[in-house]
């Protein structure tokens, strides 16, 4: 088996058969202590008289039965599972004819305080920490009122080993929580700079129309008495113009500008046009092959005109999903589809074979884009469907439906 399927073999194990393992192996290591193997003029520890007795096998399959069944009940109750597993180490004790717990019946108990230090609330995890200590100490107080000898040395190296056990499970919790804020913090700076960066780009659009709109009313104002048919001409360019911006500002009314500056061009925007549509894909495929990674265009129906906001978050999604092909999937090609033949929606597929795998979110690269999230948020502004995962046959695939206006494709 190969170390990058093992991996995940190992992360399948729950708690409770790390448990189990644990307390099997440390059965295994207390009789072997004594046995004299080979090599060994006589055992490390001499067995005591009722381990070999009929009470002494008993006690010992008992203590195994608690703590099989403790290990069983540590996904679902894990209180209940570390009291049998406490339990089950006082038992498995007993014959041994130890002065202390031995560090081989407590292991099984280390492994359910960093199960649930790793994974419980604080206050259930210290709650746990102390009640394993607390039978240590309760172990060595009955022997000591019996007056019997007691191992505190020994008893002290185990709870050196629970507290260990414990701490490493509430450092794990917290690096996972540290994680968990980092994405959710990474993922919110995606969707508000992808925002901005739309945002600048309906600043551009409008900009374009505007100046459009003002170039042909100054045409009209000039000719309006002399040529009438040409200032109409002119009207009605105004009209188109002024209709489709408005319709794009309504169509982004979540992505609200604000006061930043304008950013620079990207370096992923060298050799594009200032303001890029699905026109400029064959370009994207040429920058990519000298990256790399072959891009293979298909254009599938008859295209049409379409307005210029969707035209654009139509070409920065292919651009993000291809950015992000060379980037994380190792691939050597991938293959870009734009659908046409749905009259209401624009349908775009970006897909290749490499490892199948892409962080999420993808955080910003060389401010080229913002991955996945920046992705979906640009979508959904357009009230759009994306989404983006492994193919069933290997690789990644990722795919979003853009909505078209009434009458923005040709019929």
């Amino acid at each position: 088996m190969s170390a990058t399927t093992s991996v995940p073999l190992l992360r399948r194990v729950t708690p409770g058969g790390w448990a189990a393992t644990a307390w099997l192996a440390g059965l295994l290591f207390t009789v072997l202590l004594r046995v004299r193997l080979p090599g060994q003029e006589e055992a490390d520890v001499m067995a005591g008289v009722v381990i070999l007795r009929w009470d002494g096998i008993t006690m010992l399959l008992l203590a195994t039965a608690l703590a099989l069944y403790g290990a069983r009940l540590l996904s679902r109750r894990p209180a209940a599972g570390l009291r049998h597993l406490l339990a089950a180490a006082v038992v498995g004790s007993t014959p041994l004819g130890v002065t202390a717990i031995p560090m081989a019946q407590y292991l099984a108990v280390d492994v359910a305080l960093y199960a649930i230090a790793a994974a419980r609330p604080p206050r259930e995890a210290r709650r746990a920490l102390l009640l394993a200590l607390g039978v240590l100490v309760a172990h060595l107080a009955v022997r000591l009122l019996a007056g019997w000898s007691v191992g505190t040395t020994g008893a002290l190296a185990v709870a050196l080993t629970a507290a260990v056990a414990w701490l490493l499970g509430r450092s794990e919790q917290q690096n996972r929580a540290h994680a968990a804020r980092a994405r959710a913090q990474t993922a919110a700076q995606a969707v508000t700079s992808e925002r901005l960066r739309i945002a600048r780009e309906m600043h551009d659009t409008v900009a374009h129309s505007m100046g459009i709109v003002a170039l042909q009313a100054g045409a009209a104002r000039r000719v309006i008495d002399t040529r009438p048919e040409q200032a109409r001409q002119a009207l009605a360019e105004i009209e188109t113009a002024s209709r489709e911006t408005l319709a794009g500002l309504r169509r982004m009314l979540g992505a609200l500008r604000t006061g930043e500056p304008d950013a620079a061009r990207s370096p992923a925007d060298a050799g594009l046009p200032e303001m890029p549509g699905l026109a400029a894909l064959d370009r994207l495929a040429e920058i990519t092959a000298a990256a790399g990674v072959r891009v293979a265009v298909h254009r599938v129906g008859a295209p049409g005109p379409l307005p210029q906001d969707i035209d654009l978050s139509a070409f920065r999604v292919v651009q993000e999903s291809v950015t992000n092909v060379v980037r994380h999937s190792g691939a050597d090609s991938c293959t870009v589809t734009v659908d046409h033949r749905d009259p209401g929606a624009l349908l775009l597929t970006v897909e290749d074979r490499g490892r199948g795998t892409a962080p999420e979110p993808i955080p910003p690269h060389d401010g080229t884009g913002y991955g996945l999230v920046g992705m979906r948020e640009r979508v959904t502004l357009l009230y759009g469907e994306f989404d983006a995962g492994a193919r069933p046959g290997g690789g990644f695939r990722v795919t979003a439906r853009l909505p078209l206006p009434t009458g923005a494709t040709a019929p």
